[in-house]
């Protein structure tokens, strides 16, 4: 009886977050792609359905000839979405590895710790996911600006002779991408890192490998899937970003 409650119990488990995709990340996205394989019209909705959910799946693939691909044609011939969804990509892919660069020399260390103090650096971690999303953004525009905090700091150590224009460019929008996203990436690697058998890298110390190739050979590969997960959970989100770059680049972004 233990054993059968335990498997409906592990069933459940799984069910509900996958019903939960389905219901709010799956059904939209193919009720966004029957639009899309539209055709315009004056109409309430304003367009016509080239299939129907009750056609199910082999009367859908038997109508594959009546979708129309007009707005895909259109949107692919248009410089200004390409150039857009381009730019979009470059910016998730930097925001991404300078992300990666600086999360896993945090996650190591962290890893590292001794066990009575990873509470507090884990805490730490997740401590901006207390305040708000657009305060944090908008903090960023007061410490970029000319006359911010960032240049004033700058401009008393002596560093530089004159404000760096910072605000309203590209370099804006990758500070505020890699600060926002950073515990995203933290968190899986770390993860992945607390978990690891660490006698492993001491048993490859011990067959003649140096702290570095230890570390490139046995640590690295271990980790990698808290790399992969931080990679999408940073890259997903950071090509469809709109306020950061609306807030830190302007309009023109």
């Amino acid at each position: 009886m233990a054993k059968f409650g335990s498997a409906i119990f592990n069933r459940l488990v799984i069910i509900i977050p996958y019903a939960w995709l389905t219901i709010f990340f799956l059904a939209p996205f193919f009720i966004v792609l029957r639009i899309s394989l539209s055709e315009t019209a004056i109409a309430m909705p304003p367009y016509l359905p080239s299939f129907n959910l009750a056609d199910g799946i082999s009367g859908i693939l038997d109508k594959i000839s009546q979708f129309s691909f007009a707005n895909y044609v259109f949107l692919a011939g248009d410089a200004l979405y390409t150039n857009a969804y381009i730019s979009s990509l470059k910016i998730a892919v930097i925001s991404t590895i300078v992300t990666l660069m600086i999360a896993y020399p945090v996650a190591y260390g962290m890893a590292k710790a001794p066990n009575t103090i990873r509470p507090t650096l884990l805490m730490l971690v997740i401590l901006p996911f207390w305040t708000s999303f657009l305060i944090r953004v908008y903090a960023w525009i007061a410490i970029l600006k000319p006359e911010g905090l960032l240049n004033q700091l700058l401009l008393t150590i002596g560093v530089i002779d004159q404000p760096l224009i910072i605000l309203n460019t590209n370099w804006a929008i990758y500070i505020g991408i890699v600060y926002s996203y950073l515990p995203f990436m933290i968190l899986p690697i770390y993860s992945s890192l607390e978990k690891m058998d660490h006698s492993l890298t001491e048993a490859a110390q011990d067959l003649g490998c140096t702290p570095i190739r230890a570390f490139w050979r046995v640590t690295f590969p271990l980790s990698m899937p808290g790399v992969i997960a931080g990679c999408m959970l940073v890259f997903i989100p950071a090509v469809g970003e709109f306020v950061i770059p609306i807030c830190l680049a302007g309009r023109r972004h």
